[in-house]
C-alpha cells in the first residue's frame, strides 16, 4: 500500500460512525429495492429489504447502499415519485434500527434531499454528477459523504485509463465548486457504466494508480457482466469471480467494496485485510 492509503486520506465522518481510510476496508452492502436489478436480487417488499440489511450487518457490513431504480444498460428510468415509493419507507425503517449508516443510490437530487432527510447519511451517485450536478449541493447543505462514480454511458474514451481519471477530476470539481467538503469525496471508477470487458479489467488492475486523486476508492465489481463474460457464468455464479476481483481491488487500494453476497465477502476483505496491511480487520 502506498503512502496515501496509509494515513493521508484522512477520515469521513458518515452519520455516526467515522470511516478511517487506511486502517481497513470497508464493506457496503446493496439493498435492492429495484425489482429489475441485474443483479436478480431486486426486493419489492419493505420488510424483506429491511430484513436483508439487518443480515448483512450481522455478516460484517460497514454500510448499507439501498436504491430504487436499476442501472443495468436496457433499464427503463422511473419517476422520481416512483423511486421515492421504493426506497423512502426501506431507509426510514433501517435510518433509526442500524448500526451502521445507511446510503442513497441514486442520481437525482430531489431522492437525495429526501432520502437524507430520511435519515440517508451518504449519497452515491453512479453518474459523477453528469446528469443533475445540483445533487452535489444536496451533500454540500447536508455535510453528508458523496460517492462519485465515473460513468461512460454514451461517451467513447480514445485513451482509456488517462481519460477516466480526468473525468473523475473533472466530477470531483464540481463537488468542492458546490461545497462538499473534501473530506467527504469518495471516488468510484466505474465497473460496468459503459465499459467494456477488457476496460473493465484494466480498472481493477490499475487501480492504485487512483490514489493520484487522493481520495478514498469504492470498488463495485459485485457479479457484474465482465465477471460473468470472462468466466461464461450465469449471474448467480460468480460468487469467486467477484472475490477475485475484490482481492485483487483491495492489493491495489480498494478503500469500500461495494458487494451483493456480504457474509462471504466479508471473509474475502478480512484476509485480504490481513495480508495487505499487516493485520487482521
Amino acid at each position: 500500500m502506498d503512502s496515501a492509503s496509509t494515513g493521508q486520506l484522512g477520515v469521513t465522518q458518515c452519520g455516526n460512525v467515522e470511516f478511517r481510510w487506511g486502517q481497513r476496508t470497508y464493506v457496503m452492502g446493496v439493498v435492492n429495492v429495484a425489482p429489475d436489478s441485474f443483479s436478480g436480487d431486486g426486493l419489492r417488499d419493505v420488510d424483506a429489504a429491511v430484513a436483508q440489511a439487518q443480515r448483512f450487518v450481522a455478516e460484517g457490513a460497514d454500510i448499507i447502499d439501498v436504491g430504487g431504480e436499476s442501472t443495468r444498460p436496457d433499464s427503463i428510468p422511473i419517476s422520481i415519485e416512483e423511486e421515492l415509493k421504493r426506497v423512502l419507507p426501506v431507509i426510514e425503517e433501517l435510518a433509526g434500527g442500524l448500526p451502521v449508516p445507511v446510503s442513497i443510490d441514486t442520481y437525482k437530487a430531489t431522492v437525495a434531499r429526501e432520502a437524507v432527510a430520511a435519515g440517508a447519511r451518504m449519497i452515491n451517485d453512479v453518474w459523477g454528477l453528469k446528469q443533475e450536478p445540483e445533487l452535489a449541493q444536496v451533500a454540500a447543505d447536508n455535510g453528508v459523504p458523496l460517492v462519485i462514480t465515473q460513468n461512460q454511458r454514451g461517451a467513447s474514451f480514445h485513451q482509456f485509463f488517462p481519460e477516466l481519471v480526468s473525468d473523475l477530476k473533472r466530477s470531483i470539481q464540481l463537488a468542492l465548486k458546490a461545497g462538499v467538503d473534501w473530506n467527504n469525496i469518495i471516488i468510484d471508477p466505474g465497473v460496468g457504466f459503459g465499459k467494456t470487458v477488457e476496460q473493465n479489467l484494466e480498472i481493477v488492475r490499475r487501480l492504485s494508480e487512483l490514489r493520484s486523486i487522493g481520495r478514498p476508492i469504492l470498488l463495485g465489481t459485485s457479479r457484474k457482466s465482465f465477471i460473468g463474460l470472462v468466466l461464461d457464468l450465469p449471474i448467480d455464479q460468480r460468487l469467486e469471480g467477484t472475490a477475485a476481483s475484490v482481492a485483487i481491488g483491495i492489493a491495489s487500494g480498494a478503500d469500500i467494496v461495494r458487494v451483493h453476497d456480504v457474509g462471504q465477502m466479508v471473509r474475502v476483505v478480512r484476509m485480504s485485510d490481513a495480508i495487505v496491511r499487516g493485520s487482521p480487520s
